[in-house]
């Protein structure tokens, strides 16, 4: 997907990301993180799945009623299952821009 390029990836303070088992997972294959310390803390417009997949995906699912969780849940996963790459990388592609604004 990104061409085999290195990657820096960020994380926060979820209690899922402070996890011990995350956190032994990510150092056993070696992925790099900006440090919770050094992230904005409630930085939604940084974090281009915040800012644009979430729209995405949102719009997506909201174009049809749900009438439960059920029906909710399994539509947001086709609707991740089906995103177009494309949607990703531009995301991707804007965001040294927002962090310049």
């Amino acid at each position: 997907m990104f061409k085999n390029r290195h990657w820096i990836f960020q994380k926060d303070s979820a209690p899922a990301h402070r996890a011990r088992n995350t956190q032994n997972w990510v150092t056993v294959r070696g992925i790099t993180f900006i440090r919770r310390e050094d992230w904005s803390s409630s930085s939604p417009d940084l974090n281009p799945l915040d800012y644009k997949i979430r729209q995405h995906l949102e719009e997506k699912v909201s174009a049809k009623p749900h009438q439960n969780m059920g029906s909710l849940r399994a539509s947001l996963a086709k609707v991740a299952a089906e995103i177009d790459m494309n949607v990703v990388r531009a995301a991707i592609a804007d965001w040294p821009r927002r962090l310049s604004l």
